[in-house]
């Protein structure tokens, strides 16, 4: 889903209606997607982009070269930065994979000014996920026990769990609110490859398959997500939920 990233980036930045001026967290910033998406919408901002992955950081600090913006590692539930240091704390796509989405939200919460506001969004991974429904729908077809690997099974990607994520911390005005996007396929190619890397739910899905199950697999999506003309482009939605909440 990384791909799309930078996409969401831009409508998540404009739903959190951050202003030229502020100092900004960007929470579990990986290799940069939200961090450019800010970058580009906000011309007068700071931004400190934190990960806990060493390598994701070293790539962010090779990626930008600017000096509104610096990347540190650091832990969602344990934030090296001092009460109320930001005006504005997001997070894009991350809180679902923290260990302790609650300590991660009131850390948020403490490191962003009276007044100031955390934001977060995640996928919806279950209907509002059109690449996603299309495999698991078929993989289920195939095989009812795949139903249990689906990713919409995974927390705060349902409407309102992020919303009572951000009341729980004490936020006030809490807003939540579905951001959809497209995701654009050039082929059926490029949409069934990038599920043989491995990764996610899905890819470890597919790797785990014997090859003769994978093929299955392929030729049921190919039938049924492209209408066996795979050579053709096709435009998805997803769908992700996103919170705003003021710090009281």
């Amino acid at each position: 889903m990384g791909r799309w990233s930078r996409v969401l980036g831009d409508a998540f930045v404009r739903f959190a209606g951050l202003e030229d001026g502020e100092r900004v967290l960007d929470l579990g910033c990986g290799t940069g997607s939200l961090t450019a998406a800010i970058l580009s919408a906000r011309p007068t901002v700071d931004i400190v982009g934190l990960d806990p992955s060493p390598a994701f950081v070293n790539a962010a600090r090779d990626r930008f070269h600017d000096a509104r913006a610096r990347f540190e590692t650091g832990d969602a539930q344990h934030l090296p930065f001092a009460d109320a240091t930001f005006d504005r704390v997001l997070s894009m796509l991350v809180l679902n994979f923290v260990p302790d989405p609650d300590a991660a939200a009131s850390e948020m919460r403490r490191v962003t000014r009276t007044g100031g506001h955390a934001a977060a969004c995640g996928w919806d991974y279950g209907g509002g996920m059109e690449m996603l429904r299309f495999f698991w729908d078929a993989a289920t077809a195939l095989d009812p026990a795949a139903a249990a690997r689906h990713e919409e099974r995974m927390r705060l990607c349902r409407q309102g769990e992020l919303e009572a994520l951000w009341r729980g911390a004490g936020l006030a005005d809490v807003r939540e609110t579905g951001l959809t996007i497209e995701t654009r396929f050039a082929s059926f190619a490029d949409y069934w490859q990038p599920f043989l890397g491995g990764v996610g739910p899905a890819g470890s899905f597919v790797a785990a398959l014997p090859t003769d199950q994978q093929q299955a697999l392929e030729a049921k999506l190919r039938t049924e997500a492209w209408g066996d003309r795979p050579d053709e482009e096709r435009v998805l939605s997803a769908k992700a939920w996103a919170v705003v909440g003021a710090v009281p």
